[in-house]
């Protein structure tokens, strides 16, 4: 009765859980916003400027925000985001606008109306203006006109007198957003100024309140204007110091590929549990699909905006949940052979494994706050979507996992049948021998890593010194986030070629500075100029590619200023996550295993860097989150790793020679040496499946996670251990027999069942 009730709960909470999945992912996932760079957009980052010597203050910046909403209200656009920074930025993000080139205009424009006289004098200025009184009008030749209604009838029959007596020079000029030494009547009719609206004979004085303009309109015109003085000038002037746009047909492009390469990946995953891990594989199938939909689920009731990075970082999360599933199980598998009942090696495994997956998650999440802290949009994206990831996933692996499993196993259901946990019954050993899990042989027994542990040293330093030359000879490809300048990717849906693009550009007469064709088929060239193109080149840009291609180019410019601050900000993340780790990995364990695990995950982030140089691939703000995603996962195996030599530290109370300590290193290294590969392998697949099927905009992303990976498994197996290996040695040499930490109590210990 007993297994029966207990089996018959799992079937009802997963088919609860099924249930509520089936009728409202579909629901959460259509509910859930989709950031610019999936839906296409456009995204601004203004330095906001003072006007007349103001001091720029919280209140001005207020004050221009909620300008600029007004006037993103005429867009049309749904959700925009808009955000203060620091003391004198906003930024703005409009995903979803149709028309990037009218939204650009629309925001930046002063939108300061002003009548002159023929000498440039100020007449009349935005202030005269009765608030929200314009309108777009016909005159009576039917011509697009846009009427104005005025605050005081009186001081315009004063200007009006005042011009009609000034034959022949008797006309009002009307410009937007003049500016004082740069624009002038005599000029305009030399060299037409856009900032030119009408010019209109005054021969007479008019006692009106409302004024009609009529310039050489078209429909649109007139009421993008009548729309732009009704939001009212903006307080302040606006210098764009960064922006990026991304073409619907991009983003769309972009989703459908990054979530075709998740399905692939985690499909392996999957597969690979089920094979390795049996029944318990199968658990963990569960509560990964259950991990997926709270994800999205969470992230939907965050209000949270789903971007390109972001989904990376989910499909990176699921090759990371899949961790703790593994270290418990590989746990479980180690009390079964040494003669534990089922029961008994379920609570003991989850016991032993509870504080190691604490460990490593949390070195995880220091990464991904560092990430939130000092990210741009994008990357903060990625950084919010990875640290929702570490959660939950601690949650279900943990106690979902537990659970479901625990149903299970407490039913006696698979009592002597050790096989459905990936134990071969030959393997097991006689509980009367006495066995500890220590004392386990391994399939890696005859490897000594300690003996060799010179070797490593040399190739380790051999690697960073070649990489040294490499980046003194090479120096990083950087992209335009670091060195400001213009970057543009045109979509085509045919096969392009240099001279191609070359010829359109000539056509525009802007000649860029490289020109690199990608795509699976060719299909999109990227176009990098050294500078900053302004609003009407790019406006021209978009207007004659999307003409050509009917696909809408991405366009992202930096600012020199805002590329340095960038590349500091990148420094600083890895400085503050390095030390951030060294203290918690101390605090933890032990100051030199804290110092050697981060000597190798360094050594692991300077591979990638290393790699990026001699193969000249271009390195953007990803690249930094990939770094920084590394640094705080490549320790994950280390931690592991120190983890078990702990505990084989405290049977030996107490180091006397180097051979203890060697003997420690290489027993560590060989228990956890499966499931430090294992766990390196799930994220891999996930990865690997970003490169091969994910979007091109994450390919950086993906080959520097690739490198990283690769090389952080080996800095965790052969320097990180062998480091602490030559401290403690050091220590012992210096101050004798070194004392070993004695077993204690934990909160988790639980009573053998």
């Amino acid at each position: 009765m007993v297994k029966r009730s207990r089996i018959l709960a799992f079937f009802l909470i997963v088919i609860l859980f099924a249930s509520l999945m089936g009728g409202t992912t579909k629901g959460i996932i259509k509910d859930i916003k989709l950031g610019l760079d999936l839906q296409g957009g456009f995204e601004v980052l203004y330095e906001v400027e003072p006007i007349d010597g103001q001091k720029i203050n919280n209140d001005i910046l207020l004050n221009t925000k909620d300008a600029l909403d007004k006037r993103i209200n005429v867009l049309g656009v749904s959700e925009p985001n808009l955000q203060i920074e620091g003391e004198n930025r906003i930024r703005v993000q409009l995903a979803g606008v149709e028309d990037q080139n009218q939204a650009r205009e629309i925001l930046s424009t002063q939108a300061e109306l002003t009548f002159r006289d023929v000498n440039d004098n100020l007449l009349l200025n935005g202030s005269d203006l009765v608030e929200g009184g314009a309108q777009q009008t016909f005159d009576d030749q039917n011509r697009p006109s846009i009427s104005l209604k005025l605050k005081d009838r009186d001081k315009f029959r004063d200007v009006t007198q005042k011009i009609a007596s000034m034959y022949p020079q008797n006309q009002m000029v009307i410009w937007l957003d003049f500016e004082e030494g740069k624009d002038s009547y005599v000029n305009e009719i030399k060299n037409p100024n856009p900032k030119f609206i009408s010019s209109a004979n005054v021969d007479r004085a008019f006692h009106e309140e409302t004024v009609s303009i009529v310039g050489n309109f078209t429909v649109n015109e007139a009421k993008e204007l009548a729309n732009l003085l009704n939001a009212g000038a903006l307080p302040v002037k606006l210098d764009e110091i960064y922006s990026t746009s991304v073409g619907a047909k991009f983003g769309e492009q972009a989703l459908d590929k990054t979530i075709f390469a998740g399905i692939i990946g985690v499909a392996i995953i999957f597969i690979f549990m089920l094979v390795y891990y049996r029944f318990p594989g199968f658990i963990a199938t569960i509560t990964l699909s259950i991990y997926i939909y709270l994800i999205l689920l969470v992230f939907d009731l965050m209000n949270g905006v789903l971007t390109l990075p972001g989904i990376a970082a989910l499909i990176l999360g699921i090759g990371m949940a899949v961790d703790a599933n593994i270290l418990t199980y590989e746990r479980i598998k180690e009390e079964i052979k040494v003669g534990k009942s089922l029961r008994s090696a379920f609570h003991a495994g989850n016991k032993s494994s509870f504080l190691t997956i604490l460990d490593a998650n949390v070195t995880t999440l220091l990464a991904g706050a560092v990430l939130f802290m000092y990210g741009t949009s994008s990357v903060k994206g990625f950084a919010t979507m990875l640290i929702v990831s570490i959660l939950l996933s601690f949650l279900t692996a943990v106690f979902g996992s537990r659970l479901f499993l625990g149903l299970w196993v407490n039913s006696r259901i698979f009592k002597n049948k050790p096989g459905w946990f990936g134990v071969k019954k030959s393997d097991i050993k006689d509980l009367s021998e006495n066995y500890d899990t220590h004392d386990l042989p391994t399939r890696w027994d005859r490897f000594d890593f300690a003996k060799h542990r010179n070797k490593f040293f040399i190739l380790s330093s051999a690697i960073v010194i070649i990489g040294c030359i490499l980046l003194m000879i090479f120096r990083l490809n950087l992209s335009i986030d670091f060195t400001s300048g213009t970057r543009v990717e045109i979509m085509a849906n045919k096969q392009l070629t240099t001279e191609e693009i070359k010829s359109e550009l000539d056509s525009l007469d802007m000649d860029a500075d490289e020109i690199i064709l990608s795509g699976n088929n060719k299909d999109v060239a990227v176009v990098t100029y050294k500078g900053v193109l302004t609003k009407d080149e790019i406006a021209g840009f978009k207007s004659h590619f999307l003409k050509k291609y009917e696909s809408e180019p991405n366009v992202s410019t930096v600012s020199p200023t805002v590329g340095k601050e960038l590349a500091k900000n990148a420094l600083f993340a890895v400085a503050i996550a390095s030390i951030g780790l060294i203290l918690y990995v101390a605090f933890r364990f032990e100051f030199y295993m804290g110092l050697s695990a981060v000597i190798a995950l360094l050594f692991a982030a300077f591979s990638i860097i290393a790699f990026f140089s001699a193969t000249r691939i271009e390195v953007d703000l990803t690249f930094i989150a990939a770094v920084l995603t590394i640094i705080g996962y490549s320790i994950n195996d280390t931690i592991v790793t120190f983890d078990r030599i702990r505990e084989n530290m405290r049977k030996k109370r107490r180091f006397k020679t180097y051979q203890d300590i060697a003997d420690v290193v290489n027993q560590g290294l060989r228990q956890t040496l499966t499931r430090s590969i294992n766990t390196v392998l799930t994220v891999i697949v996930t990865v690997v499946a970003l490169l091969i099927f994910g979007s091109e905009s994450i390919r950086s992303f993906s080959i520097a996670l690739l490198v990283g990976l690769t090389a952080g498994a080996y800095s965790s197996i052969f320097i990180a251990a062998q480091l602490w290996l030559v401290f403690k040695n050091r220590q012992l040499k210096k101050h004798g027999p070194i004392k070993t930490e004695k077993k204690k109590k934990k909160w988790t210990d639980e009573p053998q069942v």
